[in-house]
């Protein structure tokens, strides 16, 4: 009976994935990783979660252990968004955070205390083929797919991981939670990333980075308002610009963190869109031996529709090229490559 150390969050997703591994004969332990927590916070969402997360095992009967990774989130993934948000780059957190805390400090102390596997609520897909490699595969419902923020993780992740809810639609996740009385059954679905819940996200980079109103212009210079944080605002952004009298909506082209500035117009602008992005650091998450060019298909940003793209092997890197030019490419961003449904690598855009 193999023993596996589920990462209960407080959701149904994870629920469901502790009661299905239980009911199938697997050895099941809960585990809750405390990531950030506000203690002045009255209705901190970790404490809410926590206290869920309780509830769940508690009726599922298994052992339930918390896991306090504050001070490694903290270098990890707070100390990587602080650094990048001062450069002007804005960063994936969740894609830090699967890689570097989930699948990494909370999978180490799984194994050393003697569990075979970590499983999660994610919904994606993880298969071993005949090469020997092991495949990560967007989920069935290209709307809910999370491959994408899981597009660092390495071999030895995902050969150690276990996503039981791979093979439903979110409704029937739902649907076991209630037949099945979980005591988190009808709760709302989170949107949220990692910790980021209920937090200003202003106030959250405030503490580490200080805070400089500047000058907002369009592309000819003109000045047209002042802005409240060149950090808080990333390419392609139009809510908080507070600017009114626009006959078309306008956008965030180019940032200016030297002088403060932030470069906005309207969609139309081609400062906006770009067709091709070139790489130095590219991720394989299994092979590596593919023959370029290879066409394949890219996502730019969570949830963005997949989109053809070429990419070439070049003397110092790679160059992606895409069939149609990309709205608002964001540095800090991951641009993930498919090919058919299998996620086969990845890199952070510069």
């Amino acid at each position: 009976m193999k023993k596996v150390l589920v990462w209960l969050s407080g959701w149904v997703d994870s629920a469901v994935t502790a009661y299905l591994l239980k009911e199938a004969g697997y050895d099941v332990t809960a585990g809750f990783m405390i990531n950030y927590l506000d203690e002045n916070n009255p209705v901190c969402p970790t404490k809410l979660d926590l206290q869920v997360a309780k509830e769940v095992a508690a009726y599922l009967d298994i052992p339930f252990f918390t896991f306090d990774y504050r001070e490694t989130y903290s270098e990890k993934v707070l100390n990587y968004m602080y650094e990048w948000y001062k450069k002007g780059i804005t960063p994936n957190p969740d894609i830090m955070c699967n890689s570097e805390v989930k699948f990494k400090v909370f999978l180490d102390e799984a194994l050393e205390h003697g569990f075979d596997m970590i499983a999660t609520g994610h919904y994606a897909i993880i298969e071993k083929w005949t090469d020997n490699f092991f495949h990560l595969k967007k989920w069935i419902d290209n709307t809910k797919d999370q491959s994408y923020f899981l597009a660092w993780l390495n071999q030895f992740q995902l050969s150690k991981a276990l996503f039981p809810v791979w093979n439903m639609q979110k409704s029937e996740v739902r649907e076991i939670a209630i037949k099945a009385w979980l005591p988190n059954a009808l709760r709302k679905d989170s949107q949220w990333i990692c910790f980021v819940w209920k937090v200003d996200m202003v106030k959250f980079l405030e503490q580490k980075i200080e805070h400089k109103p500047g000058l907002v212009k369009d592309t000819s210079w003109k000045v047209l308002w002042e802005h409240k944080w060149v950090f808080y605002y990333t390419i392609g952004q139009r809510k908080g610009l507070d600017i009114w009298g626009q006959a078309e909506p306008i956008f965030v082209v180019k940032k200016d963190i030297e002088k403060n500035e932030i470069i906005v117009w309207t969609s139309s602008d081609l400062e906006l869109y770009e067709d091709k992005l070139f790489v130095n650091d590219m991720f394989f998450l299994a092979r590596n031996d593919y023959i370029f060019p290879l066409i394949a298909k890219a996502k730019i940003r969570y949830r963005q529709e997949d989109q053809d793209c070429t990419i070439y092997k070049e003397e110092n890197g790679y160059k992606v090229e895409f069939t149609q030019k990309q709205r608002a490419i964001a540095s800090g961003q991951i641009c993930a490559i498919y090919l058919e449904d299998e996620l086969i690598m990845s890199w952070v855009i510069k």
